[in-house]
Order: structure tokens, then C-alpha cells, then sequence
């Protein structure tokens, strides 16, 4: 298999990746045919996984803008990926030149692409750390250079708690996350859940088993459960919805397309 120039020495690019498998649902071009392959094989059972993908990101988007609207311009993006036209750091700068963004995540793939996509930009960097360590996080020199954990900060957990297994206690990674948090910071956040699917279980199933299959397991919370990683923060208005439900654009949008509802957002407030 042919190494592409983008590709860092060192990985194994014959293992699917999730990140990867994330940009080639978005129509990025960092990814490999093993990706695709798997990718299109979750695609079997849910057709519509890039649509609940875009709904994540038009979540996403949405969430930065009213973030920075609050007046919160430090941004600590965990699980960041592969980025892809309108990452944080755009939404963010675009909103306010001042903002700044560290971006973490455990691939070194997508840790390459945004050292790539950030040089120059003295306000946003990228940490390779994992979410099951947030000591780490927290200590890490590039995102303590960045970001003054003093200030309020926006905490991004966007489509990646979903890969987190109970038995790695993604409640605790999030709580420790939230107490070193100065008040005023904000929580934003999406999950995948087997709610709002518009399709029988059995077959939502099979994508999931995909994910098992390539050692990736996708873990789907009820509602109730995700609500638990806001413990500790005042839900913002409408509260943990739909994605497309949470304050859209316009008026009605939000019931355009059922697979959208797939998956839960929010945004909390640490008081």
C-alpha cells in the first residue's frame, strides 16, 4: 500500500482509523481505502451516517458562535480529528480574532494534519493526549501555554465520549475535566445514542458492530446517561436535544432530514 506525503512515518495505515473514517463521512480527502471500506460498511446498515455527521458539525458550529457570543473565547477541544472546512479554530476566529484553541487527540494522524492546517496561527495548537488521562491533558505544555485555565474556557467532547467504554469511566475523565475548569466555562457536547434513530435496532446495530469489529467500539448511551456527563453544569437552554434542535439557524430546519435526530447535543455552564 502506498504511503501517501501526508501520512506520518509510523502508523499503520492498514488499521481503520475513526478520525479518519469521520472525514471520509464529511467528504475529506485524509483518508485511506481501508477507511472507506469500513466507513461504507457502517453505511450498509445507516446510509445516512454522513447526514448525522453534518448534523453534528452544524451543532458544533452553532454551539462556538454562542459560546463566543457569551463571551467565552478559549477553546479546549478534546477528540479533535482530521480538521475539515469550518474546524473550531475558524468558527471561533471568525467570531472573535482573539480566540484561541488547543485542539487534543490521540491519532497521530489527525495530530499531523493539524500541525499542518495550524502553522502560522499563533492561536491555535494541537497536543497528542489521550481523554482517559486528563492529568495529562491539563498539564500538557502546549495546552498550558495557550490557554489560561484560570479564565473561563469552552471544553469541546464533540462525537468522541461514544468511544469511551464504561470500563474506562468516561464520567470520572469528564469530572476531572470540569473541576479544573474556572467558572464560567462551558461544556459542549454530542453523543451518539440508539434514540431518535429512525431505524429498527437490529439494523442501527450492524454500523455499531462495524466499529467493534475494527476494535473501536461505539458505545450507545440512552439520554439519561449522557445527561450524567453535565453534573456539575447548568444546562443552557433548550437543554440536551436532538442535534438539530439546539437553537438552529432557522426556524423549522431542524426537522428536515429524521436522521439528524440522531444523537444527542448540549451545551452546560459551570457555575
Amino acid at each position: 500500500m502506498e504511503r501517501p506525503a501526508w501520512a506520518p512515518q509510523g502508523i499503520d495505515i492498514s488499521v481503520p482509523s475513526v478520525s479518519r473514517m469521520y472525514d471520509f463521512y464529511l467528504g475529506g480527502s485524509h483518508n485511506f481505502e481501508v477507511d472507506r471500506e469500513a466507513a461504507r460498511k457502517a453505511m450498509e446498515f445507516m446510509p445516512a451516517l454522513p447526514k448525522i455527521m453534518q448534523a453534528n458539525r452544524a451543532f458544533m458550529r452553532r454551539a462556538v458562535r454562542y459560546a463566543v457570543g457569551s463571551g467565552v473565547n478559549q477553546f479546549l477541544d478534546i477528540g479533535s480529528g482530521i480538521p475539515t472546512f469550518g474546524n473550531v479554530h475558524e468558527i471561533a476566529q471568525a467570531a472573535d480574532p482573539e480566540a484561541k484553541v488547543a485542539y487534543v487527540d490521540h491519532d497521530p494522524v489527525a495530530v499531523a494534519h493539524s500541525q499542518a492546517v495550524l502553522a502560522g496561527n499563533d492561536r491555535a495548537v494541537v497536543a497528542a493526549a489521550d481523554l482517559r488521562r486528563p492529568d495529562e491533558i491539563l498539564k500538557n505544555p502546549d495546552v498550558t501555554g495557550l490557554l489560561d485555565l484560570d479564565r473561563p474556557v469552552v471544553l469541546l467532547l464533540v462525537a468522541v465520549l461514544h468511544f469511551i467504554e464504561d470500563s474506562d469511566d468516561p464520567y470520572a475523565s469528564v469530572a476531572a475535566l470540569r473541576d479544573a475548569l474556572a467558572p464560567g466555562s462551558l461544556l459542549i457536547l454530542t453523543h451518539a445514542s440508539y434514540e431518535g434513530i429512525p431505524l429498527p435496532r437490529d439494523e442501527a446495530g450492524g454500523a455499531v458492530e462495524v466499529y467493534r469489529d475494527i476494535r473501536n467500539p461505539l458505545i450507545m448511551r440512552t439520554s439519561d446517561e449522557i445527561g450524567r456527563f453535565f453534573d456539575g453544569y447548568e444546562m443552557v437552554e433548550p437543554g440536551l436535544v436532538p442535534m438539530p434542535r439546539w437553537r438552529p439557524d432557522a426556524p423549522g430546519t431542524e426537522a428536515e432530514d429524521p436522521f439528524g435526530n440522531s444523537g444527542f447535543a448540549g451545551v452546560g455552564r459551570k457555575a
